[in-house]
């Protein structure tokens, strides 16, 4: 369990921030699992097909992730909001070889062979590691980045214009039921926790959206470190849904289908090019629906031109469902 007592200080060092990597961590966990990620088979379903194509096996990597413990250098707080790939790849590549081979004595035998090779030889093993990584990357996951990134970009802009308006207990609201906030604290129960004694307090929290880590919320303190919560990004119910968006059948009855998928693809704000990424309608479709939502009083568009659903819209696409 994780139970961070807050402060005003507290606050100011939370952060939103999602990271490719873990990403990439997480779905080979769904991979190996399937049947516990129901949400995502359709994902599944391709990228397994893509991958058996390509000839990309993800085994070395699905076993480090397979157990209860996935280790700490597979699974970094993000260092920035929205890392690059690469940078995060350079950082695993550089993993000290003590710390590889201790996050490994944590799990639990008998190691695959994969995983004894790694132990043997750190530098080797990571190098290996992070190219099947880039390979798995280009074959599973880059084909729907563009959709998970507007997913994750929405959730991170939602709960900061949550922050900004000093909403704190909105901010956990919804996260998961694992998470709840009471008497100015935050306690996460989730069954993977892995935690630290003596993990240190007053660093503020990073709130991770995430697409695979779905249904679980997966929290992490360490030492010296910002605790981690990964919890499912809002939206995530129609990301694999034809077009990016699921509308209700009798939303669409009353408005229409472009006009119900926007709606029902504003459960988290976005621009009008995410919008065109997160339903797969065409760019003038999009701009030319958006207008006629806005005369009727169901979104209101910020300053930096993203889209954000009226209190009126929300109603009407629960009603809806």
């Amino acid at each position: 369990m994780l139970d961070v007592a807050w402060s005003v200080d507290e606050l100011a060092r939370t952060r939103l921030a999602f990271s490719p990597l873990w990403e990439i961590v997480a779905s080979a966990g769904v991979l190996r699992h399937p049947g516990e990620h129901a949400l995502h088979l359709p994902w599944v379903k391709q990228a397994a097909a893509a991958l058996d194509e390509a000839g990309v096996d993800v085994t070395p990597l699905a076993d480090l992730v397979a157990g209860r413990h996935v280790p700490r250098f597979l699974a970094p707080a993000p260092a920035s909001p929205v890392p690059e790939l690469a940078d995060e790849l350079a950082d695993l590549r550089d993993v000290p070889a003590r710390a590889v081979r201790r996050e490994l004595e944590r799990m639990d035998p008998p190691w695959p062979a994969a995983l004894t090779r790694l132990h043997r030889d750190p530098e080797a093993g990571l190098e290996r590691l992070a190219n099947l990584m880039e390979r798995y990357w280009a074959v599973a996951l880059a084909p729907a980045w563009p959709r998970m990134r507007a997913l994750l970009e929405g959730d991170v802009l939602h709960r900061s214009r949550l922050v900004a308006a000093g909403a704190v207990q909105d901010l956990f609201a919804d996260l998961a039921p694992a998470v709840r906030w009471a008497d100015g604290g935050l306690t996460v129960g989730e069954e993977f926790l892995v935690h630290a004694p003596g993990a240190s307090h007053g660093r503020g929290l990073v709130l991770a959206p995430s697409v695979f880590v779905w249904p679980r919320v997966v929290s992490r303190t360490h030492a010296g470190s910002q605790p981690v919560l990964r919890y499912p990004a809002r939206g995530l119910a129609g990301l694999w849904e034809a077009g990016g968006t699921q509308s209700p059948a009798a939303l669409r009855g009353v408005l229409g289908r472009s006009r119900s998928i926007l709606l029902a693809a504003l459960a988290t704000p976005a621009d009008t090019a995410g919008l065109v990424r997160r339903t797969g309608l065409k760019p003038a479709v999009v701009a030319k629906h958006l207008e006629l939502l806005a005369l009727a009083g169901l979104l209101t568009t910020a300053p930096d031109g993203t889209h954000v659903r009226t209190a009126a819209a929300d109603e009407l696409v629960a009603a809806g469902a």
